[in-house]
């Protein structure tokens, strides 16, 4: 039976994509592993590997073609023995399935799923015919395992190479759990505005990316559903700043140049380890998970919008290697080259518009996580030092605090210590 490859869900949010390129072409032979095209999705551009072996035998969809609907057929695969004659016969339609969503596994990143990988049927059987490929067979034969008590993630529930290389003699694979991909309401875009009495000639109408789409749907969530408030401090910053100076001069022969928010990061993970009970996510049904690593997205801007690759174990590396890993996640992010797991799964948020000349601002926060910082501009202000008027260079900060995990005095807590690191970083090598 010939094989479909789907447009397959490689992250958790992603509802369709854009095909931008093809590694093969019709009458290839493809292994299981190999890369075969790269998608571009509505956080970055990755490759796909192809989960079976065959002969391509049809390419449906075009390279470039943009909007290509999660579980889409774009390609046909065909297995040994068989010939184009196979690609007449009526194509027998898989399970969709999607990425599942970051609210269920808060304290986890999802991983991308294979180009043919879709919701299992079990048992993997046609009659009496298990559903396996050549080579899952080949290996199955090879490690002495039962294939009718493995439940393949290939099309039709199809026992694939990963199916029993993760298996153990005895033991089946669990099956994914299919979900329905969201509809949206159609919008006239003849006159869109005409309800707020907005002359169609006065504006014009473009579609928005899928990082604008999935953006104004996730934060459009957290603002409605997250109970969430916030909490101001100042922060003088002029002992971070000269220590900032002797950091530069002694990294300057490798190289290295430290920014203040690299700093800002190290505070922010060290923080979450001074006070842990801040460093959670609330899971619905009634739990909260208490993260045990201190993993700081930050906020980036990329063309069309917001993406926050993580540092992870913050609290744990030097602000040479923090500056050194922001400065090539930020670049690749802008070059939607992220893997999945360099921006999904962290466990607290930083925004810096400080560079903006932003005085202060609250941020909305990135679920699943509890709390998210806004870092204003350093300016110099009046300020009383010792009973008498002086003069300060002071940042604000404001902490969004999602108060089913992180009450008040948490927070307050929280940012005790991350000021207490700011304005005073040498207790940050302590």
């Amino acid at each position: 039976m010939s094989i479909e490859i789907l447009m397959p869900a490689l992250s958790p949010t992603m509802e369709e994509g854009t095909l931008a390129k093809w590694h093969v072409k019709t009458g290839d032979t493809v292994e299981s592993g190999m890369v075969i095209a790269e998608i571009e999705t509505d956080k970055a551009t990755m490759e796909v590997e192809a989960v079976d072996e065959g002969v391509v035998g049809k390419i449906l969809v075009e390279e470039g073609a943009e909007g290509v609907k999660v579980n889409e057929v774009i390609a046909i695969l065909l297995e040994e023995g068989e010939d184009e004659s196979a690609l007449d016969k009526p194509a027998e339609k898989p399970a969709a399935a999607e990425a599942p969503k970051v609210e269920d596994k808060p304290a986890e990143a999802p991983k991308p799923a294979p180009a043919a990988s879709k919701a299992p049927a079990a048992p993997s059987q046609d009659g009496d015919r298990i559903k396996a490929s050549p080579l899952a067979r080949r290996i199955a034969a090879d490690k002495g395992l039962d294939l009718s008590a493995i439940d393949g993630s290939g099309p039709y529930g199809r026992i694939v190479k990963r199916d029993v290389e993760n298996a153990q003699p005895g033991a089946a694979a669990a099956p994914a759990k299919a979900a329905e991909a969201p509809s949206a309401a159609p919008v006239d875009l003849d006159d869109p505005l005409k309800a707020y009495g907005i002359a169609r000639d006065r504006y014009e109408v473009e579609k928005a990316d899928n990082i604008t789409k999935i953006s104004a749907k996730r934060l459009s969530e957290s603002f409605r559903d997250i109970p969430h408030f916030p909490l101001n401090v100042d922060c003088r910053i002029d002992a971070l700043l000269d220590f900032r100076k002797r950091v530069n001069a002694a990294a300057e022969k490798d190289g290295a140049k430290v920014s203040v928010n690299d700093i800002l990061i190290k505070a922010s993970a060290l923080a979450l380890k001074k006070v842990p009970a801040a460093n959670s996510s609330w899971i619905e049904g009634g739990h909260i998970a208490r993260h045990t690593h201190a993993d700081v997205s930050v906020a980036v801007a990329i063309e069309g919008g917001l993406i926050t690759p993580i540092v992870k174990d913050a609290d744990l590396k030097g602000l040479v290697e923090i500056s050194r890993e922001m400065k090539d996640l930020a670049a690749r992010a802008r070059e939607k080259k992220l893997k999945p797991e360099e921006f999904q799964g962290g466990t607290f948020s930083l925004s810096n518009l400080g560079m903006f000349g932003i005085d202060s601002f609250s941020s909305i926060i990135n679920p699943p996580q509890g709390m998210i910082l806004s870092v204003g501009a350093g300016e110099q202000r009046p300020v009383v030092k010792d009973g008498a008027l002086a003069i300060a260079t002071v940042m604000t900060v404001t902490l969004t605090c999602d108060h089913r995990v992180v009450d008040g005095a948490t927070g307050a807590q929280w940012l005790q210590a991350f000021k207490t690191f700011v304005e005073d970083p040498m207790t940050m090598l302590m």
